[in-house]
């Protein structure tokens, strides 16, 4: 899972699309992108995305990036793009007390699993960003900051990143003392002062320490 094909090589100025262009100048295709957003949230739901971008100018997305470098607006222009453009497209929403069941490394990977079975066009080669995913019952490729230099990764991860902000949106108007809509989960300042006020949400996961700290709990949870 962590190498190219034989023979086949990827130039560092090859650009966004030079891992796909790469794969199919050797024949392989269909390539899929798959990523999660949510994974260093201690509140709300893990997402995970995936995407298939056909070749040639139908499948060059206007902005695409890494869903972290894009603001809020050029995200959801870019996520309107790769749903119109994308050959095929997933999202899967894993909810906080799975993610607090399985532990959140195996929620990712499971997450990332789903995402690409649940592609209605079957890829025939993966990229993943960062590290390998076994199970997915094809060869592929876990890309170093690969939302940043592949680009069906980098779709899969304004799938997940759009996906994901705007259920934390919804869980503000139910949870408003926790102001998910701005920082939609992650422990910033902010946040950390709501769990002291408040103690943890309904929405929040366990498993993480500062939350289990709010609710006055010493032991981990297993």
């Amino acid at each position: 899972m962590s190498d190219l094909p034989r023979g086949l090589t990827v130039r560092r100025d090859a650009g966004l699309y030079g891992y796909e262009r790469a794969l199919r100048r050797h024949g392989i295709e269909p390539i899929a992108g798959v990523d999660e957003a949510g994974r260093g949230a201690c509140a709300g739901p893990l997402v995970a995305g995936a995407a298939i971008l056909p070749p040639g100018k139908a499948g060059i997305i206007p902005g695409l990036a890494d869903s972290k470098l894009l603001t809020e607006k050029a995200r959801e222009r870019c996520y309107e793009q790769i749903v119109r453009r994308a050959s095929s497209w997933a999202v899967v929403v894993v909810e906080h007390d799975e993610c607090d069941r399985l532990g959140m490394h195996v929620a990712n990977i499971e997450a990332l699993r789903r995402a690409v079975a649940l592609l209605d066009v079957p890829p025939a080669y993966v990229l993943t960003d960062g590290f390998p995913v076994d199970g997915l019952g094809v060869p592929g490729l876990a890309v170093w900051k690969g939302d940043r230099v592949a680009a069906c990764i980098a779709a899969a991860s304004v799938l997940a990143k759009v996906t994901r902000d705007r259920l934390m949106t919804d869980l503000d108007g139910e949870w408003p003392a926790y102001d998910f809509k701005t920082h939609k989960g992650y422990i910033t300042e902010t946040h950390t002062a709501a769990l002291t006020e408040h103690g943890p949400s309904p929405v929040h996961r366990m498993r993480f320490v500062n939350v289990r700290r709010a609710a006055g709990l010493s032991e981990p949870l297993r």
